[in-house]
């Protein structure tokens, strides 16, 4: 059955209203956010970037972009979710310029040299025709030479994603059990449901896999042209994907008539 824009309504945004308290501590030590914008950033200046004006969508609770404001970036960043976006506004006051804005449907937020979306965000779109939508609605914000960037779970991620473990962290204790799916299913949608020990409440995670085929295609209908695409294994990124072996896939794309 064709996921329809509600259910992707309700499932992202459900899954991280009831998680932003507890989202820097479930991230606490696992997420490497220094390191893994870094090798994204020079990535993307290898692929021509030029510039310090970021767009960061689905930005959360602004891990993604903190490295990037001691890097000496000018962001802004927008998000899907009211209270990720309060966790974020209370780490940066004024300093970055915060909205709450779905990535299927952007405003024009400006014209950035870099735009990105990290940490899976797009993988919480449920259909190809979503993924089309985000990147169209990206696009516009995209200055005349400037970078696209995203990354997206692999098959061999959403293997992980259907087990079922617990972690403790940041003083809490997590729960995370697989629910649904078929491993090793392209453009299969997996579930999983995330507890929070002593809080009660449950939040369920539900993402798509998307192929490459289906990613190079989406960034076509954009109007841009795709730069690279890279692999993930052990925090290196490579040329070149392989889902048998990488983690974590990274496009980078610019404007169809770029130089």
């Amino acid at each position: 059955m064709m996921a329809t824009k509600q259910d992707e309504d309700r499932s992202a945004l459900a899954a991280y209203e009831g998680f932003a308290k507890t989202y820097d501590a479930f991230t606490h030590g696992v997420y490497q956010y220094e390191r893994w914008t870094g090798r994204l950033l020079g990535q993307a200046e290898r692929c021509g970037l030029e510039g310090n004006r970021l767009l960061d969508v689905a930005c959360g609770t602004g891990l993604s972009f903190l490295p990037m404001l001691e890097r000496g970036w000018q962001v802004t960043g927008c998000d899907l979710s009211p209270a990720m976006i309060e966790v974020a506004r209370a780490k940066v006051g004024d300093e970055v310029e915060l909205h709450v804005a779905d990535m299927r449907d952007l405003p024009l937020l400006g014209e950035f040299d870099l735009v990105w979306s990290l940490n899976d965000s797009l993988n919480y779109l449920l259909s190809v025709e979503e993924m089309r939508s985000a990147l169209r609605s990206m696009a516009p914000n995209l200055a005349p030479s400037g970078v696209l960037l995203f990354d997206l779970n692999t098959l061999l991620t959403f293997e992980g994603f259907l087990r079922s473990e617990t972690r403790t962290t940041g003083g809490k204790r997590f729960l995370w059990e697989g629910q649904s799916g078929e491993p090793g299913t392209p453009s299969a949608i997996y579930e999983a449901r995330l507890s929070v020990d002593g809080e009660g409440a449950e939040h369920i995670h539900r993402q798509r896999h998307f192929t490459e085929a289906e990613v190079l295609a989406a960034i076509e209908d954009a109007g841009l042209r795709c730069l690279s695409v890279l692999g993930e294994r052990a925090g290196n990124l490579e040329e070149g994907l392989d889902e048998s072996v990488h983690t974590t896939a990274a496009y980078l794309a610019t404007h169809r008539d770029a130089d």
